[in-house]
């Protein structure tokens, strides 16, 4: 399990029916690829978030796969129509299995 893991996500909190909202989501956490070498010569384990997925009210709104290329600490950016008040649910799965979870809620007026 990778330390000191911090999700977080930016969604404004009221949007009007059918408005398309942008969602910002940043999680800290190494992205350890497996091929650098650590100050003992030896090489450091890989440790990556390889899946990143969105749900809002249960449905899924968005998904990706993230392979060792993606930085450190990466930032997802994306947008997404609203048509009722809910909440969207972030969930970033690492290799070793560990999930790290947010969530956001949006008022629809």
């Amino acid at each position: 399990m990778a330390n000191n893991v911090k999700p977080r996500v930016r969604v404004q909190k009221t949007a009007t029916k059918g408005e398309v909202v942008e969602i910002k989501t940043l999680i800290s956490h190494n992205m350890e690829s497996g091929r650098r070498k650590g100050k003992d010569g030896k090489l450091v384990p890989r440790s990556i978030i390889n899946k990143f997925t969105v749900t809002f009210n249960g449905k899924p709104v968005f998904s990706s796969d993230w392979a060792p290329s993606i930085s450190a600490n990466p930032y997802m950016s994306f947008f997404a129509k609203v048509n009722e008040s809910g909440e969207f649910a972030f969930k970033w799965m690492d290799d070793d299995g560990s999930v790290y979870d947010s969530t956001a809620k949006i008022t629809v007026a």
